[in-house]
């Protein structure tokens, strides 16, 4: 596959904590295959926030979405079945010992944009939790 084509990939997941790490070794692993190393620090940070809230606010399976752009973007997605909307991120506040609520923050300053967007497909409801890495984030094709 040439290097500038289009990709997508989804990794369907249990509601599982576990299920995160396998989240960011699964999108190491799709990044090093294209020669995108140079993304899969910031990405794996990204997946791992979105995933994690995924996995963390609702009862039911997660989906990791990954798909790289003809224009060089990198757009990361968790899909959860709860259609509400995510919480707005918080500043990051006085108490930095404190282990929640950072992770729409950390979203918001590491990725050039990010949203959310419900979805309803088949009779199944849900949402999807987003993020995306423009072509100044590392050294692409």
């Amino acid at each position: 596959m040439p290097e500038n084509e289009p990709w997508e990939y989804s990794l369907h997941v249990p509601n599982d904590p576990r299920s995160v790490p396998v989240c960011r070794r699964t999108l190491r692993l799709i990044l090093t295959t294209h020669g995108l190393i140079g993304l899969v620090d910031v990405a794996e940070l990204l997946a791992a926030e979105l995933v994690s809230n995924a996995v963390r606010h609702t009862k039911s399976p997660a989906a990791l979405r990954v798909r790289w752009s003809r224009a060089g973007v990198l757009r990361i997605g968790a899909w959860d079945a709860d259609p509400s909307p995510p919480e707005p991120p918080r500043p990051f506040g006085p108490d930095p010992d404190r282990e929640d609520g950072r992770g729409l923050a950390l979203v918001r300053a590491c990725a050039d944009v990010w949203g959310w967007q419900p979805l309803t497909r088949e009779g199944n409801r849900g949402k999807v939790v987003w993020c995306e890495l423009g072509p100044h984030h590392g050294p692409f094709v």
